[in-house]
């Protein structure tokens, strides 16, 4: 009697669907993890190249034209670049914005070329990007971590008028 109950329970197959789900459901929300902190990470990249690239045409617009020449400084501008990066990171942001702009540097160079005024000055924006993933907890499941991205953009515009 007790060999057929267990011979029975051998070949029953109720539940084998459910087990299968729960071994395979930490490997699908990793990927899944990956999927959108992947595309987050790319689209809030994007934005902050964006705020950095008209941040840089700001600074193109607004400087001397003969600064090459007559010397001065970018430095003043620094508090109004980080408005323009901070806005352009997070203008086009679908989820909650999680980047954190540290330093904008402004600076200039002078180049000499064959241009139609030499030298040339070129406005550089330079800005200490650090993107965290809200969704890094998942990779605990597995033993990982994601630590935050941190990275320098930079981004160059001639100088309007020289």
């Amino acid at each position: 009697m007790a060999v057929r109950r267990i011979a029975r329970f051998g070949r029953d197959e109720s539940g084998v669907a459910l087990v299968e789900f729960a071994l395979v459901l930490p490997m699908m929300l990793l990927v899944f993890a990956v999927i959108i902190e992947g595309s987050r990470m790319m689209l809030t990249y994007q934005s902050t190249i964006v705020g950095i690239r008209d941040a840089a045409r700001y600074l193109a617009r607004t400087v001397a034209p003969d600064i090459c020449t007559t010397g001065g400084s970018v430095s003043g501008y620094a508090t109004t670049l980080r408005t323009l990066v901070v806005q352009g990171a997070t203008a086009y942001s679908v989820f909650p914005s999680d980047v954190v702009i540290g330093t904008v540097t402004p600076s200039y160079s002078c180049v000499i070329g064959s241009y139609r005024a030499s030298p040339v000055a070129i406005a550089q924006v330079t800005a200490e990007v650090t993107i965290s993933f809200p969704f890094a907890g998942i990779f605990t499941l597995v033993g990982g971590s994601l630590p935050d991205l941190t990275t320098h953009v930079t981004d160059k515009a001639r100088v309007f008028g020289s």
